[in-house]
């Protein structure tokens, strides 16, 4: 014998609810609760005839038992920033003194936002949160600070061991310099 569909307690909030559903969502979810309770259909049946899975149906029906009979149109939906540090609007604040400063000297030091983002948020925070900071807003065409040593001669050609450099590119032992050390002994 199958069990007996447990809800009556929100039948009539489900009733008024498929008089008044305006989307699918609402009307099935209605449905799901009054099939069973008001015409003794079972899950499996339910979920045939509001056109999903047996599991969906059920769940449906939890979700709206559950809530007491009330549907949560504000219930946040996924994705969005939901770690945010700041809104968009505060980032622009936060930035628009370093884009001033960088617009008249032509340079923008994210070592520079990142100390002032830890002042701002009262904690350590990764470099790459600026660097995000600054994708949000448009910032790919300023220079980075990481890569103004590549670009210059002076130490590359030092044989300094730097990101990027790979063996090929350094100079090796002797070479370029004016007077190689004799060490054969």
């Amino acid at each position: 014998m199958p069990r007996q569909a447990g809800g009556r307690e929100v039948l009539e909030k489900a009733k008024d609810k498929l008089s008044k559903a305006r989307t699918v969502e609402e009307l099935r979810q209605g449905q799901a609760v009054v099939l069973p309770l008001e015409y003794g259909f079972s899950l499996e049946e339910t979920a045939a005839i509001i056109g999903l899975s047996k599991g969906w149906a059920s769940h449906l029906r939890m979700q709206f038992i559950r809530s007491g009979g009330v549907y949560e149109e504000e219930k946040p939906k996924r994705g969005g920033r939901r770690r945010e540090n700041m809104s968009l609007e505060e980032e622009k604040e936060f930035l628009a003194p370093f884009f001033e400063k960088a617009a008249a000297g032509g340079i923008l030091v994210v070592g520079e936002i990142k100390k002032a983002l830890d002042e701002r948020l009262g904690r350590k925070t990764a470099l790459a949160s600026a660097y995000n900071l600054l994708h949000r807003h448009d910032c790919e065409s300023w220079p980075r600070t990481s890569g103004i040593h590549r670009r210059t001669p002076w130490l590359r050609q030092s044989g300094k061991k730097i990101p990027g450099n790979t063996r090929a590119n350094r100079l090796r032992v002797g070479e370029g310099s004016p007077d190689p050390v004799d060490v054969s002994g």
